[in-house]
């Protein structure tokens, strides 16, 4: 039972690392375009839900208008947007006004 601690924080490290080098060869990728048939951006039409909190204290919704969200083709976000499979999971945004 006492081995078992060196050998998970082995694989915990391992796993931490592998996930570091995965990031970093996704930024390249999509940084410098490799390979280059590949578009690193996409686009997800998105609606905007606004929240709008009444006197009474009940909240009214209201949607807005469906817009076009920038998203980056990888499973980490990078270059300041979201990954495009987390965008179309999340194509209703609430906004709280």
């Amino acid at each position: 039972m006492q081995n078992a601690a060196p050998l998970l924080k082995r694989i915990a490290t391992i796993a931490v690392v592998i996930i570091a080098i995965y990031y970093v060869g996704e930024f390249i990728s999509i940084k410098y375009r490799i390979p280059a048939s590949r578009e690193p951006l996409g686009t997800v039409q998105v609606t905007k839900l606004y929240a709008v909190l009444q006197k009474d204290g009940k909240t009214e919704y209201e949607a807005g208008e469906p817009e076009t969200q920038t998203c980056v083709n990888s499973i980490f976000p990078h270059l300041g947007y979201n990954p495009c499979w987390y965008v179309e999971r999340h194509k209703v945004q609430q906004v709280t006004l």
